[in-house]
């Protein structure tokens, strides 16, 4: 099983919703928006670069857009080993580990960026990327330029980010390089966060999180503020509030990451990024060379990402409808027509090879029938007998005539 990573703000696009409009998993975004009370539609479609990079607009849509492919994933029955996202990506780290609940995640990150804006217009600031320098030679340039400018993202070994008064990260970002870094560039955000300059953003953000029910982890979630993971449903509202005005140890998490993924035995590393851009991907790859890694933007990618999962497997499924999808041209899946438990008919041949006609029982969801829409050979099941399914997930993979 892979990591999932969320990307957090700065990577949002203009139009970044329009390729799922006609996906399943778009359903979620009008829920966003009633969860939320904002058009969220109109963020993932018709806002432009400048609407996008307020800050009460680039969470929320960059939230909802790894949702919206976080659902696509699991309508595939792919599960992570473990999760982590990038500043409000956590959030979505969150809801894929089961510790906050959709509607909570959305009123919370909708709270968040409210707060950040106000902190911002209140005390504006800027970031920057450092590339070809490590955290603590850009920390030295940091101190160096006496003003208020700090490390804001510890992204990799050749990638940090500084954030504060815009002339001192200027100052900062030449003292960068005259240490050895190879640019300075603007981020394409509103303020200087995961500084100080947020600490007008905490006092909202607490409210809200007294309103919000934490859950244990269904599986590990790798935090900002330390890179460390933490199991306790407890922790997490004050990791998050710890984590507006603390770096984003990106870099310690992805390592982290990895070590996870090393004690899932049988299993090869594998990094999923889900949601707009493929920056942590490659932040991964600085990281831990030779990482396999997959980003998740738009439907197109669902493919490769169940290449990338199978292996060898010509396992093509891209979930929508109810009786069966495109693999390769000889091969289809059975999909599951509800959420619920799956149970496979009694008298069903399981062995690979055996025959299957159009309108055969391969077993009951939830009471429904799961009914092959073809005639073929049974390749292999994939849902087990008792296993809860989601509605459009793949149950069954059918070599076909």
């Amino acid at each position: 099983m892979p990591a999932f990573v969320f990307p957090g703000q700065g990577w949002q696009r203009p139009g970044m919703g329009r390729p799922w409009t006609e996906h399943p998993s778009w359903e979620l975004v009008a829920d966003a928006s009633e969860a939320s009370g904002r058009d969220v539609a109109h963020l993932l479609l018709d806002a432009d670069a400048e609407e996008l990079t307020e800050t009460r607009n680039a969470q929320l849509a960059t939230f909802t857009s790894s949702l919206v492919v976080l659902d696509a994933v699991e309508r595939l029955g792919i599960e992570p080993t473990a999760a982590a996202g990038h500043s409000v990506g956590e959030y979505a780290a969150l809801v894929a580990a089961g510790v906050v609940g959709f509607e909570d995640g959305l009123r919370l990150v909708a709270e968040r960026g409210d707060a950040m804006q106000a902190a911002a217009d209140a005390e504006p600031g800027v970031m920057a990327v450092v590339a070809g320098s490590d955290a603590e030679t850009v920390d030295i340039a940091c101190r160096l330029a006496d003003g208020e400018v700090w490390l804001a993202n510890d992204n990799s070994i050749t990638e940090v980010v500084i954030a504060g008064e815009s002339e001192a990260v200027e100052r900062a970002g030449a003292r960068a390089v005259e240490l050895g870094a190879r640019s300075l560039t603007p981020a394409a955000v509103g303020g200087a966060f995961h500084t100080p300059f947020m600490a007008g953003a905490r006092s909202r953000l607490v409210k809200a999180l007294r309103d919000v029910a934490f859950h244990r982890p269904e599986i590990p979630v790798v935090a900002n503020v330390d890179g460390r993971v933490h199991t306790g449903a407890e922790e997490w509202a004050s990791l998050l509030v710890a984590q507006l005005t603390s770096p984003v140890r990106w870099r310690q998490s992805v390592m982290r990451l990895g070590s996870l993924l090393d004690d899932a035995a049988g299993r090869a590393r594998l990094f999923v990024e889900l949601g707009p851009g493929s920056s942590l991907c490659r932040l991964a790859a600085q990281t831990l060379p030779g990482i396999a890694s997959v980003s998740v933007s738009a439907p197109d990618d669902l493919d490769r990402l169940v290449d990338a999962v199978a292996g060898d497997t010509p396992l093509h499924a891209f979930a929508s409808g109810h009786h069966g999808e495109h693999l390769y041209v000889s091969e289809r899946v059975v999909i599951s027509p509800a959420a619920g438990v799956f149970e496979p008919a009694p008298d069903l041949d399981t062995s690979t090879g055996a025959p299957v006609e159009v309108g055969s029982l391969l077993g009951t969801v939830a009471g429904d029938d799961v009914r092959s829409g073809f005639a073929g050979q049974l390749m292999g099941m994939l849902a087990s007998p008792g296993e809860r399914v989601q509605t459009g997930q793949p149950v069954a993979w059918l070599r076909v005539r």
